[in-house]
């Protein structure tokens, strides 16, 4: 599995998918990496889905909760400092590898 350019916690832009969407920034909550399926990241607040609950113990009442889908990682860029989507570059820094804006070449 290759490694990923997007970190839990990293600000991103949505940049293709639903209208409703498309263009909002968010942080990243979660990174879901399968063996086999693709990697897809859940975005704070966005990609929101109603989801039906059958009552139980715990949710007597049951009903319509909403919470947030997954969205594939090629659908989603990291945010720079300018608010605009980047590419993600890697440099050595002493003994660290860091992530760079490829076209600024700062450190993100």
């Amino acid at each position: 599995m290759s490694k990923l350019k997007i970190k839990r916690g990293d600000n991103v832009i949505i940049t293709t998918g639903k209208k409703d969407i498309k263009g909002k920034t968010g942080e990243v909550i979660e990174v879901i990496k399968k063996e086999g399926k693709d990697p897809r990241v859940i975005v704070a607040g966005l990609n929101i889905v109603k989801k039906h609950v059958k009552p139980s113990a715990s949710n007597p009442q049951g009903g319509i909760t909403e919470k947030e889908a997954s969205i594939h990682i090629s659908n989603i860029a990291l945010v720079g400092k300018d608010g605009k989507a980047v590419k993600v570059g890697y440099k050595i820094d002493g003994d660290k590898k860091v992530r760079i804006d490829k076209k600024t070449g700062e450190t993100l």
